[in-house]
């Protein structure tokens, strides 16, 4: 496999397990009511699932971005 493919994989997985903590954090600190509306709701694991999966999302790609700009080299030399 190339190494740009493992290294975004490897990101992607980093952004997901970031994002567990992210919404842990949102649903048990309840910021906007979120916990109270996840555990009442019948479909409320939905929602958690739909909250952890956009915010992998968002955050692996995020990762991925700042490693591959501090991979820029530097032509001021």
């Amino acid at each position: 496999m190339p190494q740009l493919v493992r290294l975004y994989i490897r990101q992607c997985l980093s952004g997901f397990g970031i994002a567990a903590f992210f919404v842990a954090g949102l649903l048990y600190l309840d910021v906007a009511h979120l916990g109270h509306l996840v555990q009442t709701s019948p479909l409320g694991w939905v929602a958690a699932a739909m909250l952890w999966v956009f915010h992998g999302a968002l955050f692996g790609a995020v990762q991925f971005a700042i490693t591959i700009l501090g991979m820029a080299e530097d032509d001021s030399e």
